[in-house]
C-alpha cells in the first residue's frame, strides 16, 4: 500500500511539474511577443518620426542630432522630440492686420521726424531689419547702461515710483525673493494709486514660482499674465518656445532691456563670484520700439489689442543715439536677430568685440566669425570661465577651437558668472539685449535687442568690455589643445547635442 501511495503522489508531482513548465513556457512565450510587438511599435514610431524631421527641411546639422538621439536613445529621444523638437517655424502667432494696427502709431512719430542721416556704414543693416521685423530707426535717443544689478535696481525703483499712467513689465524670470517682491511692492503701491500695470512671466522662468505670488498683485489691480502656459494634455507644443524677452515701459517715454530678470542673484551673484550683466535704460523715441514689443506679446497672451496714444505719447529728443528695436521669434520665415549679427560681423572692418553667456553658434554666425577673423579683423569673444549650466558650457568648449583657429581671441571672465549679451563694432555700433550666441536664443526663444548706431554709446560699450577683459584670461589656441582628452570628448559629445541644447 505504501509503494502504491508513493507512486501516486510521484506521478502527480511529476503532472504538476509538466503543467508548470508548460505555463512558464507560455508565460514566456507572450511575454517575447509582447517585446517584439512593442519593439515594432517603437521602431515604426522612431523611423515615422525621422521622416517627418527629414522632410521638415530643417539645418542639417539639427537634424542629424535629432536623428542620433532617437537612434541611440529611441525612448528618451522620442520623448525629447515631443517636448522639444516639433518645429512651428511656419505658424503665425499674430496677423499682419494686428500688426499693421498696432504698427500705426510708431510709424506717424517716425515718419514725422527729420529726415534720419543713417549710417552708411550700416543703412544696409538698418533696412535689413526694418524689411524682415518692421524695426523702426528713432533719432534723437539717450542710452544709459548698467553693468551691475544694485545699479540697474537703484534706476529702476527710482523710475517705477515716478510712474503716472502705467507700466509694462516683461521678464522670462521674476523670482519670489528679497528683489522680486520689492519690485512687486512698487508695483502694486502703484497700482492702488490708479497706475495702469501689467506683467508678462514666462511660464517656464517661473515654473517654481509660487501662484499666491502673481495673485498678490492681482489681487491688487495688476493684469499679470503667463506666456504659454505650459500644462497637460498642451505640454508638448509650447514648452520649447520661451519668452526670454525682458522689457519694462514706462509711461510710455522710459524703457528697459537687456540681459537682467527680476531676481536677487542678480544683484548678490554666487557664493564662487558676482554676477556680471549688461542692462539699457533708453529715453527718447526708441522707446516706441519696446512698446510696440510689449503689446505685441500682450495681444498674444490677451487677445486684446491696444493703440491708444496714451501708450505712444509724443517724445522730444533725449539725447543723440540712432536706435532700432529688433525681436526675433522662434516663428514665421527668418532669425532676424541671428540674421542682423552677421551681417553686422560681415561688415565690420577694424573690430567685433563680443559678450556672451553661452557660445553655440549656427554654423552662418561661425562661419562670419571665421571670415571676419581672417580678413584681419579684430574680433574678440568673451564668456565666463564658470557658468550655470555645465552641459552648455562644455558645449561652448568644443566651439573654441573653430574659432582660435581663424585667429578669433578668446577670453575667459574670471570674478564670476558672466551673462552679458553686449556686441560694439567699429566705434559706431553696439547691440544689448536678451540674445546669447547660441542655437536657442535663434531658433526657440522670443528675443529683444536694442542696436544702437552712435559713436558715443559705442566707445562706452568698447571701454566696457576692455575694462571686463582685464578680468580675464586670455585662451591660446596652442595652450587649449592641450586640455585632457577626457574633456575634449565630453565636449565632443555635448555639442553633437548642440542644436537641442
Amino acid at each position: 500500500m505504501r509503494n502504491l501511495l508513493n507512486s501516486y503522489f510521484l506521478s502527480t508531482f511529476a503532472c504538476g511539474s509538466t503543467n508548470r513548465a508548460m505555463m512558464g513556457n507560455w508565460d514566456l512565450l507572450i511575454q517575447q511577443i509582447a517585446t517584439m510587438a512593442f519593439d515594432i511599435v517603437l521602431w515604426a514610431i522612431i523611423l515615422g518620426t525621422i521622416v517627418v524631421i527629414v522632410l521638415d527641411n530643417r539645418n542639417p546639422v539639427k537634424t542629424m542630432a535629432w536623428i542620433l538621439v532617437l537612434i541611440f536613445l529611441p525612448i528618451v529621444g522620442l520623448v525629447l522630440y515631443i517636448f522639444f523638437g516639433r518645429s512651428q517655424r511656419h505658424e503665425r502667432i499674430i496677423g499682419k492686420k494686428v500688426y499693421g494696427h498696432l504698427l500705426r502709431k510708431p510709424m506717424a512719430e517716425y515718419l514725422a521726424q527729420p529726415a534720419a542721416s543713417l549710417p552708411a556704414s550700416y543703412a544696409s543693416l538698418i533696412s535689413f531689419f526694418r524689411n524682415v521685423n518692421q524695426s523702426l530707426p528713432f533719432e534723437g535717443n539717450s542710452v544709459e547702461a548698467y553693468t551691475s544689478g544694485a545699479s540697474l535696481l537703484q534706476s529702476l525703483l527710482r523710475e517705477l515710483q515716478q510712474a503716472k499712467r502705467h507700466i509694462h513689465v516683461e521678464s522670462y524670470i521674476f523670482e519670489d525673493d528679497a528683489i522680486g517682491r520689492m519690485v512687486r511692492d512698487v508695483l502694486m503701491e502703484k497700482s492702488r494709486a490708479g497706475v495702469e500695470v501689467r506683467v508678462i512671466y514666462d511660464d517656464v522662468g517661473c515654473w517654481h514660482v509660487p501662484n499666491r505670488f502673481f495673485e498678490e498683485m492681482r489681487e491688487a489691480g495688476i493684469d499679470v499674465r503667463s506666456f504659454l502656459k505650459v500644462r497637460f494634455p498642451h505640454f508638448t507644443n509650447k514648452v520649447n518656445y520661451r519668452n526670454h524677452r525682458k522689457i519694462i515701459v514706462i509711461d510710455g517715454s522710459i524703457g528697459f532691456v537687456g540681459g537682467m530678470n527680476i531676481a536677487e542673484r542678480y544683484m548678490r551673484g554666487f557664493s564662487w563670484g558676482i554676477w556680471r550683466d549688461t542692462h539699457l535704460m533708453l529715453k527718447g523715441k526708441a522707446v516706441h520700439g519696446l512698446q510696440t514689443a510689449f503689446l505685441l506679446d500682450w495681444y498674444f497672451v490677451d487677445r486684446t489689442l491696444m493703440t491708444s496714444v496714451k501708450y505712444f505719447p509724443r517724445l522730444d529728443n533725449q539725447g543723440a543715439s540712432l536706435v532700432q528695436i529688433v525681436t526675433s521669434e522662434p516663428v514665421g520665415p527668418w532669425r532676424e536677430i541671428m540674421q542682423g549679427l552677421v551681417k553686422a560681423i560681415s561688415n565690420a572692418k577694424k573690430y567685433f568685440y563680443m559678450q556672451t553667456p553661452y557660445f553655440l553658434p549656427t554654423e552662418p554666425m561661425l562661419i562670419a566669425l571665421q571670415t571676419a577673423a581672417l580678413s584681419g579683423v579684430d574680433v574678440r569673444l568673451m564668456l565666463p570661465q564658470r557658468a550655470d549650466n555645465r552641459l552648455t558650457h562644455f558645449g561652448s568648449c568644443s566651439y573654441l577651437e573653430d574659432v582660435l583657429q581663424a585667429g578669433v581671441k578668446v577670453y575667459f571672465y574670471q570674478k564670476g558668472f558672466l551673462h552679458s549679451k553686449l556686441m560694439v563694432s567699429d566705434d559706431l555700433l553696439a547691440t544689448v539685449g536678451s540674445t546669447n550666441l547660441d542655437f536657442r536664443s535663434f531658433e526657440h526663444n522670443f528675443e529683444i535687442n536694442a542696436f544702437i548706431y552712435d559713436s558715443d554709446t559705442a566707445l562706452e560699450m568698447r571701454e566696457i568690455f576692455l575694462q571686463d577683459q582685464r578680468d580675464c584670461q586670455q585662451v591660446f589656441l596652442k595652450n587649449w589643445k592641450k586640455r585632457p582628452w577626457r574633456r575634449k570628448a565630453a565636449e565632443s559629445i555635448v555639442r553633437l547635442l548642440a542644436p537641442l541644447l
